[in-house]
């Protein structure tokens, strides 16, 4: 990518975790472009009632799945989540803990910052 890409606070996007390797790109940050219908933007930092909600939902984070370069996640683990999903946890009381400065933009198109903020753990 030769653009920079920005985080919803209007920066430039940092890093959201190597260690499980995450993005769509598979960088390490919430990068995203046209073919990312995910929407693979939100970096969160992962919590059990999360997962757990999410697999009994319908998207299990938790099982690992080589073939497609996904590690499975754990409490605590850094992740760029898509944005639906996350949308639909904080609906649902699930919302985790999210770094702002590593959440892309394009997630504001489908939550507000004023919700996000909510979620922040890198505001000081």
């Amino acid at each position: 990518m030769t653009k920079v890409q920005k985080n919803v606070l209007g920066e430039n996007l940092e890093n959201c975790s190597n260690n499980p390797l995450t993005g769509w790109y598979r960088d390490g940050c919430c990068n995203t472009d046209e073919n990312d219908h995910g929407i693979h933007t939100v970096c969160a930092k992962v919590n059990n009632e999360f997962l757990e909600w999410c697999k009994e939902a319908g998207n299990d984070l938790i099982t690992p799945h080589p073939e497609f370069g996904f590690p499975g996640l754990k409490d605590g683990d850094s992740w760029c989540v898509c944005a639906g999903w996350y949308a639909k946890a904080v609906e649902a009381g699930k919302g985790c803990p999210i770094f702002l400065k590593k959440t892309h933009e394009k997630t504001l198109k489908l939550i507000p910052i004023e919700v996000l903020k909510k979620f922040a753990i890198d505001l000081s």
